[in-house]
């Protein structure tokens, strides 16, 4: 992944690509985190393949593209028609490649007001929660890292009670933990940080977009801490110090 989708680090692709290629590998990476919220420089990054989704940019749901660098060799696994040089039979989506080209248009002309714009409400969100709320570890690199990405756990807690509460004050978040798509396993990303599983179940990330606002922050900032302390006074683990 060039970016991660639950902690948001943005990977060393570049150099992971050279060693790939040290091995006679060929270099895949998935996009689809970072188109339109980051610069993209396949000639740079060296990389062979490249993949990214409409929908991630505010494009057509349904819809993506791949890069092939010139001179990779493709199999297809859709035999039939022979489209798209035949790699991939079947009717082309013509709305949805259009669309999705007007939005990632758009998103790469906004990208530099945009990008900053979510950094600083990123920035406001995650410092504003390790400060208020004790026993939570922010996750993922601090600066590089997905502009509207906050991730974060917090202990003696589970995400999915802290995301059920959130939405009844009508903010939007997501578990970190698998259980939120009906598994008890903890999230992988997270245990592999080297955080135990309690932490992970513990886990919440909010993702920032183009329509949200720092009077929405200050409002999460507001009541995310009382819902933390209201939850902790039921949890059997938590002891106040």
């Amino acid at each position: 992944m060039m970016a991660n989708n639950v902690v948001g680090t943005v990977q060393p692709v570049k150099e992971l690509a050279r060693i790939a290629h040290d091995k006679g590998a060929v270099f895949h990476t998935d996009a689809v985190q970072v188109a339109g919220s980051l610069p993209i420089d396949v000639a740079d990054m060296g990389v062979d393949l490249l993949s990214v989704s409409g929908h991630k940019f505010y494009g057509p749901k349904g819809i993506g593209a791949i890069y092939i660098r010139r001179g990779t060799r493709m199999a297809p696994i859709l035999h039939g028609g022979g489209h798209e040089r035949r790699l991939r039979s079947g009717t082309e989506n013509t709305p949805g490649i259009v669309g999705m080209a007007a939005a990632l248009e758009l998103a790469l002309a906004e990208m530099p007001a945009s990008r900053a714009r979510l950094e600083a409400l990123r920035d406001k969100a995650l410092d504003g929660v390790v400060a208020a709320i004790p026993d939570v570890t922010a996750l993922g690199h601090r600066t590089r890292r997905l502009p509207g990405n906050v991730a974060f756990t917090v202990r003696y807690i589970e995400g999915e009670s802290m995301l059920l509460q959130l939405d009844h004050e009508g903010i939007a978040v997501s578990s970190g933990s698998a259980c939120a798509s009906g598994s008890l396993e903890p999230s992988h990303v997270i245990l592999a940080l080297g955080l135990g599983a309690e932490e992970a179940h513990g886990s919440l990330r909010l993702s920032l977009g183009r329509e949200n606002t720092a009077a929405e922050v200050d409002f999460f900032l507001e009541v995310f801490p009382p819902i933390v302390e209201k939850l902790r006074q039921m949890s059997p683990l938590y002891v106040k110090g």
